[in-house]
């Protein structure tokens, strides 16, 4: 049985929906017959995947709107029009951008990464939450995480930064819903794991042929929905890399590095590397 979240009839709003997770995911729901609305700021995106998810749930009432999430205006119009649109039961905050900036460079590359993959989060939580609450029915809101938003690792300071603001955020919230309406209306943090999209192979086209090693975005669209209706808030991922008990291994170490007052990012420290090594030895080929 699914989360009550997820109901024929009801609609889903979707960020970053043209391509990639945010798509797989509009699919994933329309199958369950819930009406759409997808926002993207790519306009031939948005087309084709608008056309195609008409053609295959001809029965499924979709909204399309391009606009970008880092404009306030546009996001107040997605609020506004998603409204008139229907009971909104599901958000999915899923835009994001990977390329970002190290410790101490410009400000103008850290905005423009925050802007996306944190504010607009932000902004979209606190226009749409007090609708849910005035509603009867069920609802929840999902939140794209990263698995270096828990890890950060090194290389892309800004992104790492991004999720793990968002992870706190998504945790709050959680925590706040639980308290005000107890299970009526839920938070959720999909965490991907190495994913075959546009985000992490840039240039890819519709009939490019999939690597071994990650995953497609229909499973992790397909976990979403399977971890929603557990329960879950972590709904974490895995790859054709990375297992599950590797992931765990990986997260227990960056926990570790506070309370053995090891040097930060230890998991990369050269002086560590053998250890590390030996640490997940026994998970790593599984």
């Amino acid at each position: 049985m699914n989360h009550p979240a997820i109901r024929k009839g009801a609609v889903a709003v979707i960020t970053g929906a043209g391509v990639g997770i945010g798509y797989a995911i509009a699919r994933r729901v329309a199958s369950e017959g819930m009406n759409v609305v997808l926002f993207d700021r790519d306009a031939g995106a948005l087309d084709v995947a608008t056309k195609t998810l008409l053609n295959d749930f001809p029965d499924v009432r979709l909204l399309a709107l391009k606009g970008d999430v880092t404009s306030e205006s546009d996001l107040h119009r997605l609020y506004e029009k998603s409204c008139e649109f229907g009971e909104v039961s599901l958000l999915v905050n899923n835009a994001a951008i990977i390329k970002g900036a190290g410790p101490w460079d410009g400000m103008s590359k850290w905005r423009t990464l925050m802007d996306i993959n944190f504010w607009s989060v932000l902004t979209l939580q606190q226009l749409f939450v007090e609708t849910m609450f005035s509603q009867s029915g069920a609802a929840a809101i999902v939140n794209l995480g990263s698995k270096e938003g828990i890890t950060t690792r090194p290389g892309n300071a800004a992104y790492s930064l991004s999720k793990a603001a968002v992870k706190v955020l998504t945790e709050q919230l959680a925590h706040e819903l639980r308290e005000k309406v107890g299970d009526r209306i839920s938070a959720h943090l999909l965490i991907p794991g190495y994913t075959f999209t546009p985000m992490n192979f840039p240039g890819m086209a519709q009939d490019s042929q999939k690597p071994d090693s990650p995953w497609t975005a229909d499973q992790v669209a397909d976990r979403l929905i399977e971890g929603m209706a557990e329960g879950d808030f972590y709904i974490f991922c895995e790859d054709n890399e990375s297992n599950w008990e590797l992931d765990q291994r990986r997260m227990q170490w960056s926990a570790d590095d506070m309370i053995q007052n090891r040097p930060a990012l230890s998991r990369w420290h050269k002086d560590y590397a053998d250890k590390f090594a030996a640490y997940v030895s026994d998970v790593a080929d599984k």
